[in-house]
């Protein structure tokens, strides 16, 4: 399950999934901002990021985590297990489906996590951050060491949004490590 930043599913996202279903994953991207809004598309430009917010706050994430409950039921025929990975906004909602829902979970940059760190993780969990990301500072990262040592945490010499291409903070360096510790997560505690 492939979670969204506030900027929508689009077509970073939709790339998300595609990199995942040629790695042999299933893979899904709940649109999430149709609770509210159909087809919601962003521009990664400061309109964009105004109207992203709004939406998430919007959705909230009881919802989204609700969301990934049911996306999840749908597929849970057809697949064993199921992982949850999200990018910022989504990378909270994928933090809050560990400890909520028991799903292994990947977070890219979710620094809205902290109001939530006294939710133990109930599943394999892990962290990436870029150590210049000026929305998560360093003491953010370092509380989420202090109560999640149990999940693995990367900080990345990069930026907020480094794994995304159409951002100006995007790291191809980074994102490619972070790309090969994630699937290499899911490889391991997705398989039966």
């Amino acid at each position: 399950m492939v979670v969204q930043e506030i900027f929508g599913v689009n077509s970073h996202i939709r790339s998300v999934v595609d990199r995942f279903a040629a790695h042999g994953f299933v893979a899904l991207a709940p649109a999430m901002f149709d609770l509210i809004s159909p087809d919601v598309q962003l521009d990664y430009d400061a309109e964009g990021i105004a109207r992203g917010r709004e939406r998430a706050a919007q959705v909230g994430f009881d919802r989204a985590v609700a969301a990934v409950e049911a996306a999840s039921k749908a597929l849970s025929g057809s697949v064993e297990r199921i992982g949850v990975v999200g990018f910022c906004w989504g990378g909270t909602v994928a933090f809050l489906a560990n400890t909520r829902l028991s799903l292994p979970a990947v977070s890219y940059y979710g620094g809205r996590t902290v109001p939530f760190l006294n939710e133990r993780p109930k599943a394999p969990l892990m962290l990436h951050f870029g150590e210049h990301d000026p929305i998560i500072p360093p003491a953010d990262v370092q509380a989420h060491r202090d109560v999640l040592e149990e999940a693995f945490i990367h900080v990345y010499d990069a930026g907020h949004g480094f794994s995304c291409d159409q951002r100006a903070d995007y790291d191809e360096e980074a994102a490619q490590e972070a790309r090969r510790r994630t699937v290499q997560f899911f490889t391991r505690f997705l398989q039966p």
